[in-house]
């Protein structure tokens, strides 16, 4: 489900996408320190909501994040290309690794929407978390790696990057609670009952570590493995993508999506539930959260796996809803990738597994 498919390859912009190149080409020239045309734009493959391009020109490329062209019907607070301008700008020079950001257009009249401009970088992104293609000590390191990032993160002091007005006050979890079942609503396309048990039972079961308004930090909404790039040889990050769910929130919801991973099966979803991870030279769930807990003093493990299936079931609940919202662009034909209608298809599974994590809970 990343929007950054695209480091693998591009294509010519589909029609739906297309907006006025000369246009464009004004406005950098006068906006974008350095830029030298002729510009040539193609677009990055994938990506199921913000369309991303390469902008190509003879000295030196760049990324553009645009909102969807006018045709696409809106949610409020989807898409908003701005916001992820905000944070990656915030956290140039903090631990956590970004691409550097240098404009931002938020005049719909220049191209028909709202863009920003951002460095092109060149690295891997690791599609399965298995990571068939290395060894035991390679896997170990990246996952390592991922785990020193999520950290630093959820430790980066965010009013002093300009960035305490970049989420709501109160309760996270009940918001965000109440937001996914908006849109889950919202983007109905078949009745699924988990969604409906799932919709009253968290707000009624939130632990006391969920409601600890004193933790928050900047959460990036979807970390995860393909959503990173790594350096081409080292396993080192070279910049966290796609923000288009972050805002300040509860570390321990970010980090607990991350670690679905351990429970999602292989497959459309890319997890590596089931496999014999220490046999791969990955670290155990249990492993990877104490590490985690180490890096950031943010909780224990004994106490952060006493609260763990709510974790589990609120981020498999958000993911289904999420995915629910792209089977309805999938219905209205307003989704930008093939890969869309298969990622629509986990929506049943993901509220099922859901559910039973409430279950034991």
């Amino acid at each position: 489900m990343s929007d950054f498919d695209h480091f693998v390859g591009t294509r010519s912009v589909s029609d739906q996408h297309l907006f006025d190149v000369a246009a464009l080409t004004a406005w950098l020239d006068k906006n974008l320190d350095g830029f030298a045309g002729p510009l040539s734009v193609e677009m990055f493959k994938g990506g199921q909501s913000n369309p991303t391009y390469k902008l190509i020109t003879p000295g030196q490329s760049y990324v553009m994040r645009a909102k969807p062209g006018p045709v696409a019907k809106l949610l409020p607070s989807a898409h908003a290309v701005e916001r992820e301008f905000a944070v990656m700008s915030g956290l140039q020079g903090t631990d956590v690794p970004v691409p550097r950001m240098y404009c931002l257009c938020e005049d719909e009249s220049v191209i028909g929407r709202a863009f920003y401009i951002m460095e092109f970088m060149q690295g891997r992104v690791l599609w399965d978390q298995a990571l068939p293609d290395m060894d035991r000590a390679g896997r170990g390191a990246i996952y390592n790696e991922m785990n020193r990032v999520i950290a630093a993160l959820h430790k980066v002091k965010y009013a002093e990057r300009g960035l305490a007005n970049y989420g709501k006050p109160g309760n996270y979890f009940e918001r965000q609670i109440g937001r996914w079942s908006k849109q889950y609503v919202a983007s109905i396309t078949q009745p699924i009952p988990e969604m409906d048990q799932l919709m009253q039972w968290l707000p009624a079961h939130m632990p006391a570590s969920a409601l600890d308004a004193s933790k928050v930090s900047i959460v990036h909404g979807d970390f995860r493995l393909d959503n990173l790039m790594f350096h081409p040889t080292e396993p080192r990050v070279l910049a966290v993508l796609d923000w288009e769910l972050s805002t300040l929130g509860h570390p321990l919801a970010d980090f607990s999506y991350h670690c679905m991973a351990w429970h999602i099966p292989p497959g459309a979803f890319r997890g590596i539930g089931g496999l014999d991870v220490a046999s791969l030279g990955i670290p155990t769930e249990d492993e990877y959260i104490r590490l985690y807990c180490e890096r950031t003093g943010l909780s224990t493990p004994e106490a952060l796996k006493a609260d763990w299936n709510f974790y589990m079931a609120y981020n498999l609940f958000r993911l289904a809803a999420i995915l629910q919202g792209i089977a309805k662009r999938v219905e209205t034909g307003t989704a930008s990738s093939a890969q869309a209608a298969k990622s629509a298809a986990g929506t049943v599974p993901l509220a099922q597994m859901a559910w039973k994590f409430a279950r034991q809970a």
